[in-house]
């Protein structure tokens, strides 16, 4: 039966009580998520378990992430402080062009949540074909203009004749795997959406085991320094790469494709559906990740100690935010295969569960980190005095990183919704007017701390935006019309 309004009826509680009491054949996961697709009535206990479920193995890969990327960070740091400010100083950069990719990502992945809810498993195995193969073309594109602009981009950052060279060798190693790590996020992002978490958080934490691996053998055994860094991560991605894109072809329940004959070239009803998520997507992104790099401009006049202490600050924040990433990845599955299933009434629930969730999480291990601050900087550098002002900004980021919790989960259940044009106008209004704007007067007059209260003030203000955006129905705007899912069977050419 389809959702009612008001699901507390006898009936109601009756199912519930013989649904807990009936054996799992299946695992509790997929039986809750069987219960969206086929319009069961969920209690709210069951909601908050199904988050839980879904959010934990995220969870657990971004927690390896950032211990790894502490590890990894901390290889460069024993080298000093100009080859930390050389990767600080690229590293907007390198998220721009990954946005990007993330955000071709999504557009397909989140087709394929909404034809999951829907049932429509031949529909979404379409998708996936065709997703594959457009964000292979545009990550080769976007590797072209990396490796293009590698020599002048260091400079035009503003960057110091130090420090100059490594940063260019980063960034062109980095270009060149691009469409390496693109093609293996896309298919990870996909098995998510079919409601897999758990092979692709295995995915990413071996990719990070292996990028530590790598990177030791390249910048310490083989003596290259800071492109050994690049080159080690390029080739975690590129083992990871291959092995999630047999896993989602051949393997995955929902998506393997195994005895389908099927194209893999795009067609364009696919392409419209993916473009009028992307493309709000890619706006985001290019806001998002140039008030990043307008963020460096302004940072690098302060010296290769305030550079290495602010790149090595964000790793270190990372112990507080990433869960809330893994909880994000959940909520878009969420939300998409809810809405694909026309469920509006369970999809709201599950943004505020994820939503509690992420800032419940993130708030306890703020208190961590600002008790913790110097030794979190300490694990990452041997410099004193990038140390004692990375702890100091530290301990004022502290204080934004429940609102943060909330926009970055509330993202996720827009993105899942395929509401993504109103967030990135929400995220240009704090970014540009309130982080460049106060970072712009602050930081001139008090140094790295002037920039990270002005970012201080903006991720709170960015997360009442985002509880103001899904107080109500609006972001609920996107789902898969059984018009849609029609033409979508006929996938094959």
């Amino acid at each position: 039966m389809r959702e009612s309004s008001h699901w507390e009826t006898k009936e109601d509680f009756t199912y519930i009580r013989v649904y807990k009491s009936a054996p799992m054949a299946k695992g509790l996961k997929d039986e809750l998520l069987g219960m969206i697709r086929e319009g069961q009535c969920m209690a709210l206990g069951q909601q908050i378990q199904l988050a839980f479920i879904l959010s934990l193995p995220a969870i657990l890969a971004q927690t390896s992430s950032m211990l790894m990327q502490y590890i990894d960070t901390g290889m460069v740091g024993r080298l000093g402080a100009n080859p930390s400010a050389s990767i600080g100083l690229i590293a907007t950069s390198t998220w721009i062009l990954s946005g990007f990719t993330a955000g071709a990502c999504s557009g397909f992945s989140v087709q394929v949540a909404h034809l999951c809810g829907a049932k429509d498993f031949k529909g979404a195995r379409a998708v996936l074909r065709e997703g594959l193969t457009s964000v292979l073309i545009l990550s080769i594109f976007l590797s072209l203009i990396g490796i293009g602009l590698s020599a002048p981009l260091p400079r035009w950052l503003g960057g110091s004749p130090e420090i100059i060279s490594d940063a260019s060798k980063y960034f062109l190693i980095f270009s060149a795997f691009i469409p390496v790590g693109a093609i293996g996020w896309a298919a990870s992002a996909m098995l998510q959406a079919s409601g897999n978490m758990k092979v692709p958080s295995i995915m990413f934490t071996g990719m990070c085991v292996l990028d530590v691996i790598f990177n030791y053998i390249f910048i310490f055994i083989c003596g290259m320094g800071v492109a050994g860094a690049a080159l080690g991560t390029g080739l975690s991605e590129l083992v990871t790469s291959a092995f999630a894109v047999w896993y989602v072809l051949y393997r995955s329940k929902e998506l393997n494709i195994k005895g389908e004959k099927g194209s893999f070239s795009p067609r364009r009803k696919t392409l419209d559906n993916a473009w009028g998520i992307t493309a709000p997507m890619w706006l985001q992104n290019i806001i998002m990740r140039g008030a990043y790099v307008m963020s460096t401009v302004i940072v690098a006049p302060l010296g290769a100690i305030a550079i290495a202490a602010n790149a090595f600050a964000i790793t270190a924040e990372s112990f507080c935010y990433m869960p809330s990433y893994g909880i994000e990845e959940a909520s878009t599955t969420l939300i998409g295969q809810s809405l694909g299933a026309g469920r509006k009434e369970i999809a709201r629930r599950f943004s505020r569960i994820t939503m509690s969730m992420g800032a419940i999480i993130q708030t306890v291990l703020a208190v961590l980190m600002f008790i913790f601050a110097p030794q979190l900087m300490a694990l990452l550098s041997i410099d004193p005095d990038v140390v004692a002002l990375g702890a100091k900004v530290l301990r004022i980021e502290a204080f934004a990183e429940t609102m943060y919790a909330i926009s970055i989960v509330g993202y996720g259940c827009c993105v899942g919704a395929g509401d993504t044009l109103m967030p990135s106008v929400m995220n240009f209004c704090s970014m540009w007017v309130v982080r460049i704007g106060l970072a712009a007067i602050l930081t001139p007059k008090m140094g790295l701390q002037g920039y990270w209260i002005a970012m201080c003030a903006e991720l709170n203000i960015r997360g009442i935006l985002f509880l103001w955006r899904l107080r109500g129905d609006k972001w609920m705007k996107h789902r898969v019309t059984g018009k849609e899912r029609e033409e979508l069977e006929f996938a094959e050419i």
